[in-house]
């Protein structure tokens, strides 16, 4: 028999998010963010039930590829854009479009022999200074890339360092981007999920929602998301395998990190760090046993981890166990070890066998 752990993907949650976020960003396009093989989900098995986003965002050439061949028309979007002039090839015969952050960029561009003019989207830099071109330049630069003939349609896109902390927001760089574009006929592409979600006034033509679609918080905190209807994608499950029973001062696992305060039955479940599960949990993570909320004991190791049984006496070797997933948010997972959902979805490990809820 194989080892009990499995992940599910949920694909009707999938098309309930993408529906929410489509009614909450009104009449702006849609690129749906599949980067990271769909933030760990596997883009080949879902990505026909995005198809009613507009596009496609993601950085990996062999996932843009991947989706032409499986039969997607619609725009696909570089996030990073391309990292050496010899790409552009692969952009021009797969028809992507890229973003642009450097001079570089703009010059391999201007000296490709492209069979058409490719659309890009020229990034500014209004804060988070990580990629784009700084404020006092944009201009300029806009100017020098509609001076390109291998350059078709151009986007301003820009991107929240702090839209997913309620308390700092978007105003300091929505304004940094407002001054910048004012006067010029442009699209614009700036929010993220936590923009998508919360801040209205970002939308604007395109807006990239990417953990929200796959039922996470942006904010990393579940509360955040409880009220707007979101479901988890991804749920993550295993078995009880063995149960010990512990007197007072027994200890648990690697390092004897946690220590019985009197009797207690635990139980061990097939699902460790090597799974994908954070190595960084401890007590008091939480988990789902037989339906009961309940917690993680001690240290997490490489293929198991222990749990408190004392909520769910009716548990026993085989009882069903939720790490993560439609009953348990990641995010109250990922708080503990002080992650964020983000780490734990793409961190699925390749030796979980995956199966498909439609």
């Amino acid at each position: 028999m194989p080892r009990p752990i499995s992940a599910t993907i949920h694909l009707g949650a999938l098309k309930n998010n993408l529906a929410i976020i489509r009614n909450r960003v009104g009449n702006s396009k849609i690129w749906a963010v599949v980067k990271a093989n769909a933030y760990g989900h596997g883009l080949r098995c879902l990505w026909r039930d995005l198809d009613q986003a507009d596009g496609f965002a993601l950085l990996d050439f062999n996932e843009a590829i991947l989706l032409r061949e499986q039969g997607w028309q619609r725009p696909i979007l570089l996030l990073e854009g391309f990292f050496k002039p010899e790409d552009l090839p692969i952009i021009d015969q797969y028809q992507l479009t890229t973003v642009v952050h450097s001079y570089w960029q703009l010059k391999a561009i201007e000296m490709a022999n492209l069979s058409r003019p490719i659309n890009v989207y020229l990034k500014l830099n209004s804060g988070m200074n990580r990629l784009g071109f700084p404020a006092g330049q944009y201009r300029e630069v806009l100017s020098l890339a509609r001076h390109i003939r291998q350059i078709g349609q151009i986007t301003l896109m820009s991107h929240f360092a702090n839209a997913d902390q309620k308390e700092i927001g978007v105003t300091e760089q929505l304004s940094v981007i407002n001054s910048v574009s004012q006067g010029l006929n442009i699209a614009q592409c700036l929010a993220n999920s936590a923009a998508s979600l919360w801040y209205p006034q970002t939308h604007r033509d395109w807006v990239r929602p990417g953990i929200a679609l796959y039922g996470a918080s942006p904010s990393g905190k579940w509360k955040d998301i409880a009220d707007i209807g979101l479901k988890a994608v991804m749920s993550l499950q295993s078995e009880i395998i063995a149960i010990q029973h512990l007197k007072a001062g027994e200890k648990v696992g690697y390092g004897g990190k946690y220590v019985a305060s009197g009797p207690i039955r635990v139980g061990t479940v097939a699902c460790g760090y090597a799974d994908g599960y954070p190595r960084r949990a401890m007590t008091g993570t939480p988990v789902i046993v037989d339906g009961v909320r309940t917690q993680v004991l001690g240290a997490v190791s490489m293929d198991m981890l222990s749990v408190d049984l004392t909520p769910c006496p009716q548990a026993q070797i085989g009882s069903s166990v939720e790490l993560w997933g439609q009953n348990l948010p990641v995010d109250d997972v990922a708080g503990i070890p002080g992650t964020i959902g983000y780490e734990l979805l793409c961190a699925l490990a390749d030796r979980v066998p995956v199966s498909i809820c439609r």
